[in-house]
């Protein structure tokens, strides 16, 4: 039996890269799944590959009311929520002086906005069970974890747009660590380093991916990775599963006392890259 045997998790962007390894992981650990991506087809492939239940939601979480009718996916589908993992994300770089407004506020909308509707939507399913178990002892730990960057806590030269972002996760992360601890809610957050996924592939001049109606250029100067992988203690770039194991250890029984905080997630990469 897995330690998240019963739990249901929401993990957002799970079709692909560390979204996908951490919807494996806690799936293998038990937990139900509800897969979210813009992709249909991309997220029915996920969930079906998974082992165990899951449930899929596929919408531009940055529209309308996605959010909510994410949230809504998980109830219709499991009755509860246990888990909620925050990583849906892109990128759009460019310096300060030639980027333009929209990319500075899709940042924002993406990898903010949508988790802070995200959270906003769940509040009644979380806080209320979590009054009852209160008023009869019990003691029921739910997890949160939202995915920063160690852009967004040292900077990274051209991502003013996605630092920004991944800073102000942070910020939501800790306040909502001390509105929800009263309710037995662990709210964290990581912060990945350079990990391979396909963000972070040797650019070509085809290295791009659809994200909506945008296409966005994707990938690292091959010399680049050459050099931060260079920097890296552990000598090479993280895989997704290693990225999403720091995630299932916070969404686990051994993190009930972890709240609050930011693990970084980097091979011992002292500053700034992208994840």
């Amino acid at each position: 039996m897995g330690m998240l045997e019963g739990k249901v998790a929401l993990v957002t962007g799970s079709a692909r890269g560390i979204g996908r390894a951490t919807a494996e992981l806690l799936a293998e650990q038990g937990a139900s799944v509800v897969v979210n991506d813009l992709d249909q087809d991309v997220a029915e492939e996920a969930a079906a590959a998974i082992v165990g239940q899951t449930a899929v939601f596929s919408a531009d979480l940055t529209k309308g009311d996605a959010p909510e009718r994410l949230v809504q996916t998980a109830i219709d589908s499991f009755g509860r929520i246990d888990v909620i993992v925050n990583n849906a994300g892109y990128t759009l770089d460019a310096p300060i002086h030639k980027m333009e407004d929209d990319a500075f506020q899709a940042m924002l909308d993406i990898h903010v906005i949508a988790p802070y509707r995200i959270l906003k939507a769940a509040a009644p399913h979380i806080r209320e069970p979590a009054k009852q178990e209160r008023e009869e002892g019990v003691e029921h730990f739910r997890k949160i974890v939202n995915v920063s960057s160690i852009s967004g806590t040292m900077g990274n030269a051209g991502q003013a747009n996605y630092s920004s972002a991944k800073s102000a996760i942070v910020g939501l992360t800790k306040t909502l660590a001390k509105e929800w601890g009263q309710f037995k809610v662990n709210v964290n957050a990581v912060a990945f380093g350079f990990i391979d996924t396909r963000m972070t592939v040797a650019k070509t001049s085809d290295s791009v991916v659809q994200v909506g109606d945008r296409t966005v250029q994707v990938g690292i100067p091959e010399q680049q990775r050459a050099m931060v992988e260079a920097m890296i203690p552990l000598g090479r770039a993280g895989t997704a599963r290693e990225a999403a194991g720091g995630v299932v250890f916070l969404c686990s029984p051994w993190a009930d006392y972890v709240s609050g905080q930011v693990l970084n997630i980097t091979g011992g990469l002292p500053s700034g890259m992208v994840s």
